[in-house]
């Protein structure tokens, strides 16, 4: 079954964008939140949870801006997942884009697991 692309936008009102990059271009900021456990070796990402493992390759990254992977098991596919920081023009709001692709039949499970892990983010940052 074919992927399809997902877009969730998260406000962060009380965010700055330095402390995002933090924590979604590094991989010391994403082992507080998105992973138990980072593990990075040139642009292969290990990351842990409980006794979990998965590795991603880190495919584009914008400093300040995103960070794009892919899955090991999405490779030779046009499926990533993407961490963007962005700010509305007028209102100078901070947010995250999330970009992921999840077979249609899990598309529910996949945004409970981002509400998740965007509620874990803002607890370990204290936004």
């Amino acid at each position: 079954m074919k992927k399809e692309k997902l877009t969730i936008e998260y406000p962060l009102e009380n965010a700055s964008e330095s402390l995002l990059w933090r924590m979604v271009g590094k991989p010391l900021g994403l082992a507080l939140w998105f992973a138990d456990g980072v593990t990075v070796n040139g642009n292969e990402y290990t990351f842990n949870w409980d006794d979990h493992e998965q590795t991603a390759f880190l495919i584009e990254q914008k400093e300040g801006v995103y960070t794009r992977f892919q899955w090991e098991e999405d490779k030779d596919t046009d499926a990533f997942f993407q961490i963007e920081i962005v700010t509305q023009d007028l209102s100078g709001h901070i947010g995250l884009l999330i970009t992921d692709y999840v077979k249609p039949t899990e598309k529910e499970d996949l945004i409970l697991i981002w509400d998740s892990q965007i509620d874990n983010l803002k607890r370990k940052s204290g936004i």
